[in-house]
């Protein structure tokens, strides 16, 4: 397992990986030590130290993704949404093939481990409320402003 941690405008974020890819990129409140990174870590710091100064908006990494078969159904279908649009879970739920799986597809959101990279920020309640983030509503806000998915609290585009 490899590790490293990146300093961004809205905190910490520790990236883990191993031989196969990415397995996960989340808030933290402590700093650990980073080990010797292999390529996929050290790629993953690189691209998203871009997207936080708006050099990035597309990902081009080697993902792990670690979950049950829905979740990782879910995940892949996260890597669709577009930078700079959301949607809602009822959508998204509706687009895995049953509208009526939202609550399902909103507990597989919430446990993407690899977050920003697979953008789980993005989807948000069918009223165009912000809903649950692991890494706090504050952080969701701030990166679908950043993407220029809202201007404000109230705006929210979808697709």
């Amino acid at each position: 397992m490899q590790i490293a941690y990146l300093n961004t405008k809205i905190g910490w974020i520790e990236v883990k990986g191993d031989q196969n890819g990415i397995i996960s990129v989340f808030f933290v409140d402590k700093v650990g030590i980073n080990t010797e990174n292999q390529h996929f870590v050290k790629a993953c710091c690189t691209q998203l130290a871009h997207y936080f100064k708006k050099n990035l908006s597309q990902f081009d990494l080697t993902l792990n993704l670690q979950g049950t078969s829905f979740q990782k159904n879910v995940w892949t279908q996260l890597l669709q949404i577009p930078y700079g649009k959301t949607i809602s879970y009822s959508n998204l739920a509706a687009q895995l093939g049953d509208i009526n799986n939202s609550r399902a597809v909103g507990l597989a959101n919430g446990k993407n481990p690899i977050s920003i990279i697979v953008p789980c920020h993005r989807v948000i309640g069918a009223n165009g409320n912000l809903t649950g983030y692991s890494g706090g509503l504050d952080r969701k806000q701030w990166l679908l402003k950043h993407e220029g998915a809202i201007k404000q609290l109230s705006l929210f585009l979808n697709y």
